[in-house]
């Protein structure tokens, strides 16, 4: 994908998630079924997750450069990536310190959803901003669970995460009202 294809995927990620959750009652909304997290909290993640994956859009190149090094091999697609993803969570992987949301009580969801929408837009906004689309390749950024990835690949995840959330939202409200 090139850098303004990214941006498009994940401006419709965020509208995709922001829409489907913005038709949820706020009881359901902050429910917390055991063992699992809520939507509230899935938002909280993804807000999270933008804004720390923003820092390494925002730093200047020579001290992600310092502080990553340098790839040593091409992007993966979108689908290496994801398959990637996927097989670590398989492998039991799954969010770790400060990406574990805190517990929610009576957080209001439309400003929960705006502050994700914003931290998207603040991400996406950078990566327009102070990138073009042949420093993607040329950068890594450290990854909880990935490794250390491509900021082109950071990107792929950004995205695919969105959509990951997204489903597990939308597989649980399938599963209460069946």
């Amino acid at each position: 994908m090139s850098k303004e294809e990214i941006i498009k995927e994940l401006d419709a990620a965020c509208l995709k998630f922001i829409e489907f959750c913005s038709d949820i009652d706020i009881r359901t909304f902050n429910f917390q079924p055991p063992d699992k997290w809520s939507i509230a909290q899935n938002t909280e993640h993804l807000t999270i997750s933008a804004n720390t994956t923003r820092l390494a859009f925002s730093l200047p190149k020579f001290i992600v450069k310092i502080y990553a090094g340098k790839p040593n091999r091409d992007s993966r697609t979108y689908d290496e990536l994801v398959n990637k993803y996927k097989l670590k969570l398989q492998q039991g992987g799954k969010a770790s310190g400060r990406f574990i949301p805190q517990k929610i009580v009576g957080e209001d969801k439309n400003v929960m959803l705006s502050r994700f929408k914003k931290s998207m837009n603040k991400l996406t906004d950078t990566i327009k901003n102070k990138w073009d689309d042949n420093n993607l390749d040329k950068y890594i950024a450290p990854h909880p669970l990935l490794g250390k990835i491509t900021l082109r690949e950071l990107c792929y995840f950004t995205i695919y995460h969105t959509y990951h959330h997204l489903n597990i939202i939308k597989g649980r409200l399938t599963a209460v009202n069946s």
